[in-house]
């Protein structure tokens, strides 16, 4: 593995740690997908359950995964963004993810069990 070096290609701006912590990110349990067919990227709509925090919509660019394999699956969510209208659908939330190498998103997602809605630090 290359060190992170300060001449790292795709290295962005440094920030300071209140910048971070503007940023509100949320465990969520995907409860229900639904297909995307005006959205311009292959896309579902998914439903996020933040347990007391109630639910919230997202469109995700996540149709390298089958439906039935989201339902359940934990997620790590931006939740403090306000909604962005895509193809007339509000996305309310930004769930995080990693490309893999052939491009598709690998949702970031709690290797141990956690608590539904808890912040993430």
């Amino acid at each position: 593995m290359a060190p992170w070096t300060e001449n790292a290609a795709m290295q962005k701006e440094q920030i300071v740690y209140d910048d971070f912590a503007k940023v509100e990110m949320r465990l969520g349990r995907i409860t229900e997908v639904q297909d995307f067919p005006r959205a311009r990227n292959p896309s579902y709509k998914v439903c996020v359950d933040f347990g007391a925090l109630g639910q919230r919509w997202s469109s995700a660019q996540i149709t390298n995964y089958a439906k039935d394999d989201l339902i359940g699956r934990y997620v790590v969510c931006v939740v403090n963004m306000p909604p962005r209208n895509i193809a007339g659908f509000q996305s309310e939330i930004l769930i995080m993810g990693v490309p893999n190498e052939s491009g598709q998103t690998i949702l970031l997602t709690p290797t141990d069990s956690a608590i539904l809605g808890s912040e993430i630090f």
